[in-house]
């Protein structure tokens, strides 16, 4: 009886350690969110290229008029905007249902940990469209966004990391094909998402 009261306090303090020291309401459906916006928006710029005669996967000589790469730029920021708020709601309904703080030191850890890769690879890419240097951007989003997660996973799910290395596997592989930069993207942002996403609502629902 004894023992196994001993084993449920080690349990019960190795619960508090993981609560306090990793942000754990993170949720899997925020995930499965992200990979849907990300491919409605791929849709769109797909959309947006063809509608203006610039045919993607036709390689790295292309030419994107101003219009169109604002067009773009707007396209990405509303899919990041829709990501993390989709994010936020499936994460605050998770954090309520287990009784935890959504907004703490761990939190804030986290954010910091993740943004620093996220600010760096932002200014590289508009360094890239300011040098019309277009077709780069998708590879480097994947790699600088993989980065991210890497880093994050020390304050979050260990599982995160698995997502980054293939974000960045993926980011860099792409680089060779640059003409296929938006289906990497898709793949990427979208499908990798998804199915990350849904392993992860399975696992720790």
């Amino acid at each position: 009886m004894d023992l196994k009261n001993y084993h449920e306090d080690l349990s019960h303090i190795r619960s508090m350690m993981e609560r306090s020291s990793r942000f754990i309401s993170l949720s899997g459906l925020s995930g499965v969110a992200a990979g849907v916006v990300a491919l409605l928006g791929a849709g769109y710029a797909y959309y947006a290229m063809e509608s203006k005669k610039v045919s993607y996967i036709n390689g790295a000589g292309l030419t994107f008029t101003p219009d169109l790469v604002q067009e773009l730029v707007f396209t990405g920021l509303v899919v990041l905007v829709m990501a993390v708020f989709c994010g936020y709601i499936f994460t605050a309904n998770k954090s309520k249902k287990k009784g935890l703080k959504i907004w703490d030191a761990t939190t804030k850890r986290l954010l910091v940990t993740f943004a620093v890769p996220l600010a760096a690879g932002g200014i590289f890419c508009s360094a890239l469209i300011f040098h019309h240097l277009i077709v780069w951007v998708a590879p480097t989003t994947l790699v600088f966004y993989g980065l991210g997660l890497i880093s994050a996973e020390r304050y979050t799910l260990p599982d995160v990391k698995y997502l980054g290395y293939c974000e960045v596997a993926l980011g860099l592989f792409s680089l060779f094909f640059l003409g296929w930069g938006l289906v990497f993207w898709s793949v990427g942002f979208g499908v990798l998402h998804i199915v990350y996403g849904l392993i992860m609502h399975r696992k720790y629902k």
